[in-house]
């Protein structure tokens, strides 16, 4: 099979010299991947906004359909969490029947390579009290987007926090 190549014929060095031309041209192929960020961010807006609507809907499946099974949920003044089950558990109070949840995107950002965004916005969470009178929360949110092999994207990490000011302390009784 390699007898045309025998260093005698002189066809060896060639074969070997367009072989190594061949590997290094293919090496040095450094082609930038399309920007896709624009796109990216307009998908994660869209696929947040439809999240929104889910929870503003009281549904529970459908909310937390948006995160990977991995993904962590930081709420305030509890433990964070992790995975769809504990997930699952943390919104279910948030969608009860007394209270209501929206969030509004102020921004949108995804990695240059694609695989990656975040969200940053703004919460209003409307509960009541025992005595029936509405309360409401305002504050801040960052979510964290990664996109799946199938091209969608999902929730890794959720966090969010109030702009109000803690409570004061209960005054000690004497």
């Amino acid at each position: 099979m390699f007898e045309h190549f025998e260093a005698g014929r002189g066809r060896g060095p060639l074969f070997c010299g367009v072989l190594t031309l061949f590997l290094l041209g293919a090496g040095c192929d450094h082609r930038t991947p399309a920007d896709t960020r624009a796109a990216d961010e307009a998908a994660i807006r869209e696929t947040d906004a439809q999240w929104a609507k889910a929870a503003a809907a009281r549904d529970l499946e459908s909310t937390v359909s948006y995160y990977t099974d991995d993904a962590s949920l930081l709420p305030p003044n509890e433990p964070i969490a992790s995975g769809r089950q504990a997930i699952r558990a943390a919104w279910a109070p948030l969608l009860g029947p007394d209270v209501s949840v929206s969030w509004q995107v102020s921004k949108v950002e995804v990695a240059r390579s694609g695989d990656l965004g975040y969200v940053v916005g703004t919460y209003v969470l409307t509960t009541k009290d025992g005595r029936g009178k509405a309360i409401t929360d305002r504050g801040k949110m960052i979510e964290v987007w990664k996109k799946q092999t199938d091209g969608k994207w999902k929730a890794v990490a959720d966090i969010f926090n109030s702009d109000l000011p803690q409570p004061a302390p209960p005054e000690e009784k004497k």
